[in-house]
């Protein structure tokens, strides 16, 4: 009798997402706090890029500064990887 093949098999592998580390619930859990931080500030801010000047509410200044900072991490990320 051959061995059998459990590369096919679901629940006994560990695939990324159905094993939680400790880093990825920690990572979860900044993500929640950083988003209610984000959303418990709606207040309007006046904001200066270069020259302009805008007007806009707290938590979409927060939140485009969050996006843009993970895709800085996840552009060195992938670049360390290679």
């Amino acid at each position: 009798m051959s061995p059998k093949d459990t590369s096919r098999t679901s629940g006994g592998g560990r695939s990324g997402f159905t094993s939680l580390t400790p880093g990825r619930v920690g990572m979860a859990l900044l993500a929640a706090v950083t988003l209610i931080f984000i959303f418990e500030n709606t207040g309007d801010v006046k904001i200066r890029i270069l020259i302009p000047e805008v007007t806009m509410p707290l938590y979409l200044a927060l939140l485009a500064t969050a996006i843009l900072g993970a895709a800085c991490g996840f552009y060195v990320a992938a670049r360390r990887r290679k």
